[in-house]
């Protein structure tokens, strides 16, 4: 999955999230279907870029409400 608005770093998503930013989680391709709710995996940047963290999030109704790790 990943952050909406493409956060080039995990601390640039901790900080938007601290700052009240609602920022949703998507799945691209629609392969599997998107988590809207409990602990979920994001990645960033998105492709085609290569991929340099990785983030344990917590969802609620598909928006990022807290970064775990």
């Amino acid at each position: 999955m990943y952050a909406e608005g493409n956060p080039k770093t995990k601390k640039a998503l901790k900080e938007a999230i601290a700052a009240g930013k609602e920022i949703g989680a998507f799945q691209p391709g629609g392969i599997w279907p998107a988590k809207t709710d409990g602990k979920a995996t994001i990645e960033g940047p998105h492709y085609p870029k290569p991929h340099r963290w990785y983030a344990s999030v917590l969802l609620k109704d598909g928006i990022i409400v807290k970064v775990l790790s």
